[in-house]
């Protein structure tokens, strides 16, 4: 068995941050030239000021798909993207919350204190 080479392995790590860094720098600065400084949920307008509360989301979930017209982003705020990003991620557990009964959990049918009250009466 042979051991990583550090110095290789810290290279690669150090490339692919900058590569990322690099992409979404690009897609963040052409959306917010393409779209007005608004969230798209909740209609929270920005300023320079706090522009970096303005993040870019990826309608499809893939951040790779970045085309020039920008029809994959909307401009959410800090908050409603994190929200978005947590129903996507409920919906994808099955949790979906959405009670379209396609995947309903059955209830519990077992009452632990159903003898209860005779012990208490002993």
């Amino acid at each position: 068995m042979t051991t990583p080479n550090a110095h290789r392995l810290d290279s690669i790590v150090a490339e692919a941050r900058k590569n990322a860094a690099q992409r979404e720098q690009g897609y963040r600065e052409r959306a917010l030239k393409l779209y007005p400084w608004v969230c798209t949920r909740c209609t929270r307008e920005f300023t320079r000021d706090n522009l970096q509360q303005l993040t870019v989301h990826h309608r499809n979930h893939n951040h790779d798909d970045n085309p020039p017209d920008g029809s994959n982003w909307e401009l959410l705020c800090i908050y409603c993207h994190e929200n978005e990003h947590s129903r996507y991620l409920e919906a994808a557990a099955g949790g979906g919350g959405s009670g379209s009964g396609e995947n309903k959990i059955a209830a519990a049918t077992h009452n632990p204190f159903a003898a209860l009250k005779g012990l208490l009466d002993k």
